[in-house]
């Protein structure tokens, strides 16, 4: 087991990366197993793993309170975060009450935003099962909701005291949730940590293959990413915008098409892609860098066309987007694979021809 550690002052706490480590809920402060613990997951992963959390916890005396939610992006609603606080309030479940989130990145967004508002805030741990949540979502605070106009449009920065990442989980991933956990991997590489893409590109077929190594190696380099910008810029009024590279675009592809849809990792990858055209047009990198972005995509058996929503419905739902200050889209893009920046001013010509062929590949 390795453990990282997101620093923030009396709010830091622990990433434990390893295998094995469901059952062990003495990673758990001891201090929040004071008496129950709700576990919420959904139908696909507690099958799987619902009753390894809930022995370790009842063997160490904790009484647990289970939910299970239906599985899918198109369930982080209003209407499933209230099926929660039923529970809880049914439940009698109190301030020191812990939410447990035990799933993917929507079991850990709806988890964390109700830990942050039943009763004004319970103490919250992120168990994430799926890569995709073990690399980006379940670090950092960010939880929400949907609304139908955007995505993760209604939620709260709250953070964890936890974070319990068992690379076991990633052995029952279905392929296309393994390539969607890929895409927020491979992003770390091109906006900061232009070594890891190079490691990437020599070993990304080892990753597909789920060869254990390869995976901790990922997942370990991808938190550290995250864990670093999230120390620095907690609340994204800085630097922690540069993690949204191709989110502005993927956002808006899940959107339009319907949560659920494309997974969140596959409309980022093809928002990657758009990110780095925008880029080329703008005359910041090349169609060789551009090339490199579709080349690791594909090899990571990701979408790299984006679907032909129309300009005009992109920049739509874009407009909604969190990243929009003063009226103006901001977008992540790169200076050079390994660099990125925030961009809010930039040529609607280069934009509108990005957006008006979004199957295009090829700068």
């Amino acid at each position: 087991m390795r453990t990282l550690s997101v620093n923030l002052d009396t709010r830091s706490y622990p990433i434990h990366i390893g295998a094995g480590l469901l059952a062990q809920t003495q990673l758990i402060p001891e201090k929040l197993l004071t008496g129950k613990a709700v576990v919420i997951t959904n139908e696909i992963v507690a099958p799987l793993y619902l009753e390894a959390v809930l022995n370790g916890l009842r063997a160490g005396g904790t009484e647990c309170i289970p939910i299970v939610l239906p599985d899918g992006e198109a369930y982080k609603s209003w209407e499933t975060l209230n099926k929660i606080f039923d529970a809880l309030l049914s439940n009698r479940c109190e301030r020191k009450t812990p939410l447990i989130a035990l799933g993917g990145g929507v079991i850990g967004d709806l988890t964390g935003f109700a830990a942050a508002t039943y009763q004004r805030g319970v103490p919250f741990i992120q168990i994430p099962t799926t890569l995709l949540s073990q690399v980006d979502s379940a670090v950092g605070g960010k939880t929400a909701v949907n609304h139908p106009l955007g995505k993760n449009m209604v939620g709260a920065f709250y953070q964890p005291q936890v974070v319990i990442a068992d690379m076991d989980t990633l052995r029952t991933l279905p392929p296309r949730e393994l390539a969607a956990g890929l895409a927020e991997v491979i992003k770390y590489g091109f906006i900061r940590d232009p070594e890891f893409l190079d490691w990437l590109e020599k070993n990304v077929d080892r990753l597909n293959a789920l060869e254990p190594e390869a995976l901790a190696f990922a997942v370990e380099r991808s938190c550290q990413n995250k864990a670093d910008v999230v120390a620095k810029d907690e609340r994204e009024t800085g630097d922690r915008a540069l993690l949204n590279f191709g989110h502005t675009f993927g956002h808006a592809v899940e959107a339009g098409m319907g949560y659920g849809s494309w997974l969140h990792g596959e409309a980022v990858a093809a928002g990657m892609v758009m990110a780095a055209r925008f880029s080329e047009k703008l005359g910041l990198i090349g169609k060789a860098d551009v090339q490199r972005v579709v080349d690791i995509l594909v090899r990571a058996k990701l979408p790299v066309a984006a679907p032909e929503l129309g300009a005009g419905r992109y920049l739509d739902l874009m407009g909604h987007d969190k990243k929009v200050e003063g009226g103006k889209i901001k977008f992540i893009l790169l200076k050079k694979p390994g660099e990125a920046f925030i961009c809010n001013q930039y040529d609607t010509a280069a934009l509108n021809a990005v957006l008006s062929t979004p199957t295009q590949t090829h700068a």
